[in-house]
């Protein structure tokens, strides 16, 4: 079995989220890394994204989901099908993504 890569430091996780900000057209004020007890990560209406520190240790692929999914939050506040519709236009596999973070 392959193993996946893994974020190698915190400014690599920084700059996918940069990365992806630009590409979803959002704009992002600040990203703070912490340990979060109940969440992956969580954005505020103003672009502040938080980050649980685990995310480091997780497959990119499953982090990215995560990031993909807070920035679509600042076009989308719910989870509803226009939600799911841009998730699906950024991320094809996001369903997959989400079910393998789930078994985590």
């Amino acid at each position: 079995m392959k193993t996946e890569k893994a974020w190698d430091n915190p400014m690599d996780l920084k700059g996918a989220v940069w990365q992806w900000a630009e590409r979803i057209g959002v704009e992002v004020r600040e990203i703070h890394l912490r340990e979060m007890r109940r969440k992956w990560a969580s954005i505020s209406t103003n672009g502040r994204l938080t980050l649980n520190t685990e995310l480091l240790h997780l497959p990119e692929a499953l982090t990215e989901f995560v990031i993909v999914h807070e920035l679509v939050h600042l076009l989308v506040p719910n989870h509803g099908k226009l939600f799911k519709g841009y998730m699906t236009a950024y991320l094809p596999d996001w369903e997959d993504r989400q079910e393998r973070l789930k078994m985590l």
